[in-house]
C-alpha cells in the first residue's frame, strides 16, 4: 500500500500522519462507475480538538515570521505542488469524475493560480499604513478552520491556504467527504515543502461531525467556508456563539445577459461554454441565458449546436469530454429540475431525463437546453450544478437587468457583446463579479458575492486582506 493510500484512512495533524479518535471508514463512490474509489475514516470531534491545539501552538512562532519566510515556503508548496499534478489529476478524476485531461490543467491549474495570486499580492503588501491620528497595521487573525467543497476542490483549498499561510495564520482544513484523495495529497506537497508543524492540519470527516466541530470551535478565530447556502447559514449559526469570523462564498445563479446586437457566434461560445465545463458544476455557471426576444430563435440554434456537440464519457480517458455529476443526489436533483422545466411548459430544444446513449451506468447528465424558460419556473431560480442552460427572452435591456438580478444569489453575472455597452450595464447588476465576454473572472479578481451567496472576498490582494485582522495604532510616531 503506497503512503498516499495509507494517509487517506489518516489525519495531518502537527506535522504527522495520526489515525482518527474514533473515526469511522467511508467509502467515496466513484460517479462513472457507481463503486469504490477509495476509503477514508471520517474523523471525530476529538480530532478537530488535537488539531486546533496544534495550532494554536504554531501559530505562536508561524504569525511572527517575516515577508521573506512566507514567500520562500509558498514558493517551495508551488514547486513540490507541480511535481504531484498527475496524482492530483487521477484522484479528482476518480472520486468526483472531472475528466483527466480537463483534471490535470484546469483543476490542478486553479490551485497553483490561487497560490501565485497570493504570492503576487503579498510581495507589494502593506502589513502597515499610515493615517492621519496613527498607524494601521494588519496582523493575523489566528487559527483558521477552513471547510472546502467537492466541485473545484483544489481551487477552493488553494484559495484559503495561501493567503492564511501569506497572513502569518495556522489553519485546520476539512475537505469535502465526496472529494477528499486531493486534500491528502495537497498536505503531502506541503509536507514535502516544509511547513511547519502545526501550522497546517487536514482533518478528513463530514459537515454535521467535523464541519461543525470546527465552526463551534472556541480555539477558532475565523471558518472559510465554500459550499452551498443552505450548509453555510449551519456554519454561520454554529459559529455564532463563538463570535468568530464567518466567511463565505454559497451558492449562484448567474445570468449572462446577451446585448441585442451582440454578434452570437463570437460571444456566446466563450461564455455559454461556463454551463458546460466541469460538467456544470460551477456556483458560477451562467445558466440563465437572457437573450431579446426577437433574436431567441438564432441564439438557440447556436447554442443548441455547442451542447449536441459536447460529448460525455470516461473521466478517467483523456480528451475533451465531460464527465458525470459528483453523486446520485445531485444526479436525481438534476434529473428532476430538467423534468419540472418539461413540466412547467419550457421547450426542450436538446438533451433530457435518462442517461446518455453511449453509457449504462454512473451519474452522467444529457448536455441540455431550454429555451422559453419563464422566471416563476423552478428552473429559473434554483441552482442547477449540472450542463443545463435555460434561455430566457427579454424585451428590453431594462427588463433584462430586471430578470437577471431577481435572484436571491448574487454571486456572479455575463454579459455578453459590445465591452462598451456592457459597461453601461454592469453596475446596475447586483453581483460580486461582472464577466464581459467570459463566464469567470480574470486573474486576481476579488471573488466573492453580495445576497445569500455569501460574503468576505477570495483571491489576490482582496483575499489576503480578509485573512488579516486590522489594528489601529495611535499616539506613536507615524
Amino acid at each position: 500500500m503506497s503512503d498516499t493510500a495509507t494517509h487517506l484512512k489518516q489525519n495531518y495533524i502537527g506535522g504527522q500522519w495520526v489515525d482518527s479518535k474514533g473515526g469511522k471508514p467511508h467509502d467515496v463512490i466513484n460517479p462513472a462507475t457507481e463503486e469504490a474509489a477509495s476509503t477514508i475514516v471520517l474523523g471525530t470531534a476529538a480530532d478537530v480538538d488535537d488539531a486546533v491545539a496544534a495550532a494554536r501552538e504554531a501559530l505562536k512562532s508561524w504569525s511572527q515570521t517575516t515577508r521573506e519566510e512566507r514567500l520562500d515556503l509558498l514558493n517551495r508548496i508551488v514547486e513540490e505542488y507541480k511535481k504531484r499534478a498527475p496524482d492530483l489529476a487521477k484522484s479528482m478524476a476518480s472520486e468526483m469524475g472531472a475528466p483527466v485531461s480537463f483534471a490535470g490543467t484546469a483543476q490542478v491549474g486553479a490551485g497553483i493560480g490561487g497560490f501565485l495570486g497570493t504570492i503576487a499580492a503579498l510581495k507589494d503588501f502593506a502589513f502597515t499604513e499610515k493615517y492621519a491620528a496613527g498607524v494601521i497595521a494588519y496582523e493575523p487573525i489566528g487559527v483558521v478552520g477552513m471547510i472546502t467543497p467537492w466541485n473545484w476542490p483544489l481551487n477552493q483549498i488553494a484559495l484559503k491556504v495561501a493567503p492564511a499561510l501569506a497572513g502569518g495564520n495556522t489553519m485546520v482544513l476539512k475537505p469535502s467527504e465526496e472529494c477528499p484523495g486531493n486534500a491528502t495529497i495537497f498536505a503531502e506537497i506541503l509536507d514535502a515543502a516544509g511547513v511547519p508543524p502545526g501550522v497546517f492540519n487536514l482533518v478528513q470527516g463530514d459537515g454535521p461531525t467535523v464541519g461543525n466541530a470546527i465552526s463551534a470551535h472556541p480555539g477558532i478565530e475565523m471558518v472559510s467556508f465554500t459550499g452551498s447556502t443552505r450548509a453555510g447559514i449551519l456554519v454561520a449559526k454554529a459559529a455564532a456563539d463563538t463570535v468568530k469570523r464567518v466567511h463565505q462564498e454559497l451558492g449562484g445563479k448567474s445570468p449572462n445577459i446577451v446585448l441585442p446586437d451582440a454578434d452570437f457566434a463570437a460571444v456566446l461560445p466563450p461564455t455559454v461554454q461556463g454551463v458546460l465545463v466541469n460538467t456544470g458544476q460551477s456556483c458560477i455557471a451562467p445558466t440563465r441565458i437572457l437573450v431579446q426576444k426577437d433574436r431567441e430563435a438564432e441564439a438557440v440554434g447556436v447554442i443548441k449546436a455547442m451542447f449536441d456537440g459536447t460529448q460525455v464519457g470516461d473521466p478517467m480517458s483523456e480528451g475533451g469530454h465531460i464527465g458525470p455529476v459528483v453523486n446520485k443526489a445531485q444526479f436525481d436533483k438534476i434529473q428532476g429540475l430538467i423534468q419540472s422545466a418539461i413540466d412547467e411548459g419550457a421547450t426542450l430544444e436538446t438533451g433530457g431525463t435518462g442517461l446518455p446513449s453511449n453509457v449504462n451506468r454512473g451519474y452522467y447528465i444529457k448536455p441540455t437546453v431550454f429555451s422559453g424558460v419563464t422566471r416563476d419556473m423552478r428552473i429559473a431560480n434554483e441552482e442547477i450544478f449540472g450542463p443545463v442552460a435555460t434561455i430566457m427572452a427579454y424585451g428590453d435591456l431594462d427588463e433584462a437587468v430586471d430578470i437577471a438580478n431577481d435572484t436571491e444569489y448574487g454571486l456572479s453575472a455575463v454579459i455578453s457583446g459590445d465591452p462598451a455597452k456592457a459597461a453601461a450595464v454592469a453596475p446596475k447588476l447586483r453581483a460580486g463579479m461582472v464577466a464581459v465576454n467570459a463566464w469567470g473572472p480574470g486573474p486576481g479578481a476579488a471573488f466573492g458575492g453580495y445576497k445569500a451567496s455569501g460574503n468576505g472576498r477570495e483571491g489576490g490582494l482582496f483575499g489576503l486582506k480578509d485573512f488579516m485582522e486590522v489594528k489601529s495604532i495611535s499616539g506613536i510616531p507615524g
